[in-house]
């Protein structure tokens, strides 16, 4: 009778920089995909919500109840200067809340930088004005704008990170582009809210009627909270801790893991600056239609209220064309639709300038229709997969963080303030040097379009090669 033959241990297989296995054993299912897609995109509109009621006010009322002590044109510039402060906290807040996501998870950081936002929307609905506390308004509403800027640094390279990496190789940049959507969707519901209050007569509504969409954003925070405790964690993220324990446990002398903007900094150089300068031209665009267009669409003879609806209705095809275009990038690549977006806005700028001018509400509607779902979204959409693409799973919360946030500082934060003391230099009387500069950031972003790797559909790393 034979013996039955015994059969070796099989060594377990060696830790290796493989593809991530999200794909696989750690794979969500589809209700898992869409949660967590819908609910990053619920909490990011809730937070653009907050942040683009801000720029909308700082064009149309704080100039007015905060600075009413200068000029209307100082007063504008002093108001979007508190804009750009918030701006300048943003990275900040995305290298912080970038090293907890990469550290701790995606899920628990998005809680926090939402509580943090809404709280700071609900205190400036209840900011005294500098008639009843003096300096003392000012000072504390760019206090508010820094708190409120450092929360949205880790906002959205955890929100699009949470649903990209939720989702398969091939959908990877419409997943990402949902939350690229929140942005515009958060912009409706901000001139929405505020245009009810905008058609109560003058008195009243910088009285108490601007105060209102600040407070009533305490509703729509609870409802994103409770929809982002039911998200499970990014796979992906999962998949990269158990890679990292697996190293370590096989080599007891491996070093200590490096901090993640360590890594980021010394490793992916040239991934980190591609990023900030790509970005460059559809954050500037995306920030000069939502605040410096609005006042120049007043100052050329549109109403307020007028100006505010056709923006309203541009942000809401805009919505739409962000994932459009980012699905086109899943399926042809990111760079031919990135690149198509900068060659439209180098080639459109002036048209847009001149469709404000006219007066008329149809051309005004057509050039926020031209600049936003369409030159934007062609840049914008694919954006978020673009970034995210270039960074290993272990250390991507901060590398997005970070470029995103830089470039949103310098393209999106600086736009209306630069563009008014462009304006403001002219005279009032010329948006040339607007149009140039713009011009110059579509041949910037679109030439570092051109030369960076495509990633749609490759395969991701999930832990540094270094």
């Amino acid at each position: 009778m034979s013996q039955p033959r015994t059969v070796p241990p099989t060594a377990p297989p060696a830790a290796t920089n493989a593809p991530s296995p999200a794909a696989s054993t750690n794979a969500p299912d589809g209700r898992a995909r869409r949660r967590a897609m819908l609910s990053s995109y619920l909490g990011t509109t809730v937070e653009y919500y907050d942040f683009l009621l801000y720029g909308t006010a700082a064009s149309l009322v704080f100039p007015v109840l905060f600075f009413n002590e200068l000029s209307p044109m100082a007063a504008t510039i002093a108001s979007f200067g508190t804009l750009a402060v918030g701006y300048l906290a943003r990275p900040i807040g995305g290298v912080i809340f970038g090293h907890f996501g990469d550290k701790l998870g995606r899920k628990n950081i998005l809680i926090i930088t939402l509580l943090i936002m809404g709280g700071v929307s609900f205190l400036i609905g209840l900011l005294p004005t500098q008639e009843t506390i003096g300096m003392a308004a000012p000072i504390l509403l760019v206090t508010l704008r820094i708190v409120q800027g450092f929360a949205v640094g880790g906002e959205w390279a955890g929100a699009a990170l949470m649903s990209m990496e939720h989702a398969a190789p091939k959908g990877r940049g419409f997943a990402a582009s949902i939350v690229a959507s929140g942005g515009p969707s958060g912009a409706v519901l901000a001139t929405l809210v505020l245009t009810a209050f905008s058609v109560l007569p003058e008195e009243q509504f910088l009285a108490w009627g601007w105060r209102v969409p600040f407070l009533l954003s305490a509703i729509l925070v609870v409802i994103a909270f409770f929809m982002r405790l039911r998200v499970t964690e990014s796979p992906e993220f999962v998949a990269a801790q158990e890679r990292q324990k697996a190293q370590r446990a096989g080599n007891t002398t491996a070093p200590k893991q490096k901090a993640p903007l360590f890594t980021v900094l010394k490793h992916y150089p040239r991934q980190t600056l591609e990023a900030v300068v790509g970005g460059l031209a559809p954050l500037f665009m995306q920030s000069l239609l939502a605040t410096f267009m609005l006042t120049y669409a007043v100052q050329a003879g549109h109403s307020r209220t007028s100006a505010l609806i056709l923006v309203t209705v541009a942000n809401a095809i805009h919505i739409l064309t962000i994932p459009a275009f980012a699905a086109l990038s899943d399926r042809v690549g990111r760079k031919p639709v990135m690149i198509a977006g900068a060659i439209a806005g180098a080639l459109l700028v002036f048209p847009i300038f001149a469709l404000v001018g006219q007066g008329s509400w149809a051309a005004l509607l057509l050039a926020f229709v031209l600049g936003n779902p369409i030159v934007q979204a062609l840049m914008y959409g694919p954006m978020g997969a673009w970034m995210s693409e270039k960074f290993p799973a272990d250390s991507r919360y901060t590398g997005v963080a970070l470029s995103y946030q830089v470039s949103s500082t310098l393209g999106a934060g600086l736009a209306p303030l630069v563009a008014t003391a462009l304006l403001a230099s002219t005279g009032g009387t010329s948006i040339v040097p607007i149009a140039v500069l713009f011009i110059v950031l579509c041949a910037v972003s679109g030439i570092t379009f051109l030369f960076s790797k495509e990633t749609a559909g490759a395969e991701l790393e999930l832990t540094s090669k270094h």
